[in-house]
């Protein structure tokens, strides 16, 4: 067993140093972005080169339910085989032993990546980029609250209880006093994201009460979506620890800002390592432009999967941090796509439009897809906008239908996803929808009932 642990990335070395390895989660994400696999002890995780889960688990709706995915053979639950990552593999400190977490890559029986698995997905959208000598780099952030306990669905979401004892109070953004009061939370989150090998650039406190924002540093995007899938079961698993909740919905309080995963995008010249945004002479490029024009052009039919779930469409509300349309701008916060102040070296590309409720492989994967789009239509965007976007019109599906609608029809986002993920995405997703419209709301009883 030595020899394994011999192959580890340094913080799992030292996170096991003079300590016996208990055990190893194997693991895969779903399409919500759920950790799923198998624990296996130590002993048996030395003796095993890959194990089998029926790729099902695809097809599971957030509800648990089952959509009729079948392939064209009309087969379901067919066996796939999960090969370790081993540069993934990094602690669970929060477990009561010592006990690692692998990701695992997913193939079919004859070695074919499964493409409807997310970190596949991902994977097929940066080899396009190789294939064109190009090296896509991503910095996401991460929005996210920290709420009081809530075991019954029926009763609101609320802020949690902060050091002071006094519930957390919106309207503080940046607010070092805010974050201070989350102090024993955000304790954990650097302690356990030390204990993984994870860098984290900075924690503030966004403009939600109890909200959160984690910046990553850039890098290349596998391992970018790696480390968000393990930091929302990180956050999860810290915030337990100190009788509260964190959730990573999109929408979660009323009248409160919704969560966002922001990307940042830039693409190096795998030659020159030189960002191809900017020329020698630290202009901007046509490149530059081309991924723009991509993402206003595909972002429209990729909304369905950067925003994943009927509560999504929720935070796309006028002057509530979260974009309207995709004008794009320079340093401007209320368009869809904007480009930060820096320098050549870093310019880059940031989406707004993708909710922290997104699986992060898949919502990677369809921004890069549409910048990907766009680079090689080499089409130009619509001029740059100037002023408040919230007093422009909106452009972003209001509804989830309405955005699979998009997405169904987007042959092109299709091809650079794959085909099988696009069907399979879809289905699962038109069957959640169908779900939550048999569901009566409070507000139709409420307003409904007795008045229409």
């Amino acid at each position: 067993m030595s020899s394994w642990l011999d192959d580890l990335p340094e913080a799992a070395k030292l996170y096991l140093e003079g300590r016996r390895l208990d055990e190893v989660e194997c693991v895969i994400s779903d399409l919500p972005g759920i950790a799923r696999g198998k624990a296996v002890p130590a002993s048996k995780f030395a003796k095993q080169d890959y194990f089998h889960l029926p790729d099902s688990i695809f097809y599971q709706t957030i509800t648990g339910d089952w959509a009729e995915a079948a392939d064209e053979d009309g087969w379901i639950e067919k066996d796939m085989t999960l090969h370790p990552d081993m540069s993934t593999a990094t602690a669970a400190p929060w477990t009561g032993d010592w006990t690692l977490q692998v990701i695992h890559d997913a193939v079919d029986r004859n070695g074919d990546p499964i493409p409807f698995s997310p970190r596949n997905v991902l994977k097929r959208v940066v080899q396009l980029y190789h294939d064109q000598g190009w090296d896509p780099v991503v910095a996401p952030e991460m929005e996210f609250f920290l709420v009081a306990r809530n075991v019954d669905p029926a009763k609101k979401i609320e802020p949690m209880m902060g050091r002071s004892g006094r519930p957390a109070a919106a309207r503080q953004a940046y607010s070092m006093t805010a974050v201070d009061e989350f102090g024993p939370v955000i304790d954990d989150i650097y302690d356990f994201a030390e204990a993984q090998g994870f860098e984290i650039d900075g924690i503030t406190q966004e403009g939600g009460a109890g909200q959160l924002e984690i910046n990553l540093l850039h890098g290349d995007p596998v391992k970018l979506a790696d480390e968000v899938f393990y930091f929302k079961r990180l956050i999860r698993e810290a915030a337990l620890r100190h009788d509260c909740f964190a959730t990573f919905m999109a929408k979660p309080i009323e009248n409160e800002p919704g969560s966002a995963m922001h990307i940042h995008h830039s693409v190096l010249d795998r030659k020159t390592g030189k960002n191809i945004f900017s020329a020698e002479d630290e202009s901007e490029t046509d490149a530059f432009f081309h991924f723009i024009a991509g993402l206003q052009n595909h972002l429209p039919a990729g909304i369905a999967v950067m925003a994943p779930y009927v509560n999504s469409y929720r935070r796309y509300v006028k002057d509530h941090a979260a974009p309207i349309n995709l004008e794009w701008a320079r340093d401007n916060r209320t368009t869809g796509i904007r480009i930060p102040l820096s320098g050549a070296a870093a310019r880059r590309v940031e989406n707004r439009i993708a909710g922290m409720d997104c699986n992060p492989y898949l919502g990677i994967a369809v921004s890069l897809a549409c910048g990907y789009l766009g680079l090689m239509e080499k089409t130009h965007p619509e001029k740059q906008f100037k002023g408040d976007a919230y007093e422009g019109e909106g452009d972003i599906p209001q509804v989830m239908g309405s955005a699979l609608d998009l997405f169904d029809t987007a042959t092109a986002l299709h091809e650079v996803l794959g085909p099988d993920f696009a069907r399979v995405y879809s289905i699962v997703k038109r069957a959640e929808y169908e779900e939550f419209l048999q569901v009566i709301s409070p507000w139709e009883r409420e307003h409904l009932l007795m008045n229409v």
